[in-house]
């Protein structure tokens, strides 16, 4: 069924119909008051405004009281969209126009003014309304009845709904504050640690603990180096504002040229274009030197706790011990060999302090503390009282000997322990700087030379050991011999008369040394110079110990044969010599030479050094028959090496006349030695004595001075007199 048109129905002749379909024109006339006017027709012509188009032409209500009623549709608004219109507008429209544009609530629709009827004239019959003459179809029983579609009112724009925009803020305010407060989250829990770490690393102060390195003792307990509290004393360049003044100020008592002290405050530049503000104007400050220099309150200077090496007996062993840098760096010596026992690990403390006048701790603010470790101590073999008579003696005799250089080296018996190591020239290890770096060798372990005939002990062991000789062999010696193109003769003279073996030791011969030699053959004496220690450092403990040097066999010449057994073409330290005569008298077993004694944990823990390398060298009847031949050194009338003997006691060793190269040249006959050991039928100790005295004469310095050294051993460790008697009297030339 089509929908209800809103436009009045009309009769046949055009005119609308009424309410009362069946009231003459009279009728209507007589119930309106007005030709035309009345019923539904009335209602249509309701205006917006509640009035009816009588009322707004001023003709009266109807009679009888009762008002023309309202239709549903005449309260329809004519414009569908005029409330968001309005909304839009702001009602400025209502407010121009003085009247709602807004329809009542309820139905809107179209608003329809109906113009005033014209009166019919009289006598025409109003025309009677069309009637339907054929009956409606009967409806469907399968078609559901028609609804008339329900009139909703259109809705709003999106935009014009308040309660719409209402929860669109309402959801975008609580998204907003939701961010919000995630974000919060993140920073309180998530991102907590990296802001306050970069806001703690702005205040955080760091203060180096240093750790106290290890000391140096002798085997008595004695401090040889050691280190102690000290202070140091800085500035920092941007806030020195008179640096003249306070380099004039601080002169005399850091014993600094204020000259220097000025420019070692000049603003300067770190790699980051940052300006520098610490500088070092002094290490190892005395303390009461420190509080003095405190006391001024000079502004940009400061002063903390150091630490300085001290050395009480300045240059009391100062060629073994070395010296380390201000930073406490081992760099020369023993400081520098064992620098990472002696060294400790440096400790720290970082805390939060404030800034300018509030630079103190914060409290409660964040502090960490690493505790400094200690180096360890060394307890090194050298007796101090021993060290030092062994300094002076050496010095004394090298008086007569300016420019010379010696070493003198003692070794106990059986344990190889060094129990003095001495040089000439030496240096105050307390302040090493303006000493001359060749003062500041260890001459024992660096002074390489040909050892001359003291390694003529060397090639009889070896015949002794092989059997080529025995203690009573005898062999006529001329009085030189040719090897090659070279000529070896004697300094005394045995014009081809049998010499004995000891005899031979006494004077010294190189003749009947050759000639032994030969009958040993050079592969067995090369054998036997490995055994006793040469060609390679002995490990005592040094740093940058000399190696020397052995001539290989595919080296030798027709020369060589003479020159090596007399012990030339040979090179060698006075340690390695000291070392190789100390097996002969531990009767024929070689014992590694070494320095330290124990190392001494920061607990105090005593850890032993690491057992010496042993080996054996001679059988102990050899050992012992050439410990007797060699006492004939210091006994025969006319030996070599009377002058070094020891009253009371019975001496074995041997004199040695060899040669050094200096600036590229070989200084031949320059260099003086002597080793012997004490008491010979029973060796305690080994002393090596090496002198290069450039104008000559070392010999006279050797001889005595083992003697004074020997005999200064031997009563520090009171050690009784020989008790076998005096040495066995040897024949030089047997009949």
């Amino acid at each position: 069924m089509p929908p209800r048109s809103d436009e009045p129905r009309r009769d046949p002749k055009g005119a609308r119909r009424g309410s009362s379909r069946d009231a003459s024109p009279a009728d209507s006339e007589s119930r309106t008051g007005e030709p035309g006017i009345g019923g539904i027709s009335g209602a249509r012509a309701y205006t917006p405004r509640g009035r009816t188009v009588r009322d707004e032409r001023g003709t009266p209500a109807r009679s009888g009281g009762a008002e023309q009623r309202r239709t549903p549709r005449s309260t329809r608004s004519g414009d569908p969209f005029r409330p968001a219109l309005q909304v839009l507008d702001g009602g400025r429209a209502a407010a121009r126009s003085g009247r709602r544009d807004a329809p009542a609530a309820g139905r809107g629709g179209v608003v329809r003014t109906v113009s005033p009827r014209t009166p019919r004239p009289p006598g025409v019959d109003e025309p009677a309304p069309r009637r339907r003459t054929t009956p409606r179809a009967p409806r469907r029983a399968d078609r559901p009845v028609a609804r008339r579609p329900s009139r909703k009112p259109p809705r709003p724009p999106k935009l014009a709904d308040s309660r719409l925009r209402l929860r669109l803020g309402t959801v975008l305010a609580l998204t907003l504050f939701a961010s919000i407060g995630i974000r919060l989250v993140f920073l309180q829990a998530v991102d907590a640690p990296a802001y306050a770490g970069g806001g703690v690393s702005d205040r955080l102060r760091t203060v180096e603990l240093p750790a106290p390195r290890g000391a140096i003792y002798d085997s008595t307990g004695a401090p040889l180096a050691r280190s102690v509290e000290a202070r140091y004393v800085y500035a920092d360049p941007t806030e020195v504002k008179d640096p003249a003044g306070v380099a004039k100020a601080l002169s005399p008592l850091l014993g600094i040229p204020a000259s220097k002290l000025v420019e070692l405050m000049k603003p300067r530049k770190l790699e980051g274009g940052k300006p520098s503000t610490f500088a070092y104007l002094a290490r190892g400050v005395e303390i009461a030197t420190a509080k003095r220099v405190q006391a001024l309150d000079l502004p940009g200077i400061g002063v903390h706790r150091d630490e300085s090496r001290d050395v009480p007996g300045g240059d009391l062993a100062a060629n073994l011990i070395g010296f380390t840098s201000q930073d406490m760096a081992g760099l020369e010596g023993l400081e520098a060999r064992y620098d990472d026992v002696l060294a400790g690990q440096d400790g720290k403390r970082v805390y939060e302090a404030g800034l300018g006048d509030l630079g103190a701790p914060i409290p409660g603010g964040y502090s960490r503390t690493t505790q400094a470790k200690p180096g360890s101590s060394l307890a090194l073999t050298i007796v101090r009282d021993l060290q030092f008579r062994t300094q002076q003696i050496l010095s004394n005799g090298m008086a007569k000997a300016p420019g010379g250089t010696a070493a003198a080296v003692i070794m106990e018996i059986p344990s190889g322990a060094v129990l003095a190591q001495a040089s000439h020239p030496t240096y105050n290890a307390a302040k090493p700087l303006p000493s001359d770096p060749v003062a500041r060798e260890d001459a024992a372990t660096s002074f390489v030379v040909d050892p001359g005939s003291i390694h003529k002990a060397i090639t009889f062991g070896a015949a002794l050991q092989e059997g080529v000789i025995t203690p009573d062999t005898t062999l006529p010696i001329a009085n030189r011999i040719k090897m090659g193109d070279t000529w070896f003769s004697d300094t005394h003279p045995a014009n081809g008369k049998r010499m004995s073996v000891p005899g031979m030791l006494a004077y010294s011969s190189n003749v009947g040394t050759i000639t032994i030699a030969e009958k040993l053959g050079r592969d067995r004496l090369i054998d036997y110079q490995k055994r006793f220690g040469l060609g390679k450092p002995t490990g005592e403990g040094m740093p940058g110990e000399a190696s020397g040097r052995l001539l290989p066999a595919d080296e030798w010449s027709e020369s060589s044969r003479g020159s090596v057994p007399i012990g030339h073409s040979v090179d060698a330290t006075p340690l390695q010599m000291a070392a190789a005569y100390a097996a002969i008298a531990n009767n024929g077993t070689y014992v590694q030479p070494h320095l330290v004694k124990e190392v001494i944990g920061p607990d105090g823990k005593r850890t032993p050094a690491p057992a010496p390398v042993t080996r054996s060298v001679l059988s102990p009847q050899n050992a012992a028959a050439l410990r007797t031949m060699l006492e004939a050194v210091t006994t025969v009338d006319g030996a070599t090496g009377v002058t070094a003997a020891v009253p009371s006691y019975r001496v074995a060793g041997k004199t040695g006349t060899g040669s050094r190269l200096v600036n590229g040249k070989i200084e031949a006959d320059k260099v003086s030695s002597f080793i012997g050991m004490a008491p010979a039928e029973n060796p305690r100790y080994v002393i090596a004595v090496f002198v290069y005295a450039p104008g000559g004469g070392g010999a006279a310095i050797a001889n005595p001075a083992f003697r004074d050294m020997m005999q200064f051993t031997l009563r520090h460790y009171r050690v009784p007199p020989s008790t076998g008697g005096s040495a066995p009297k040897f024949t030089v030339y047997p009949r």
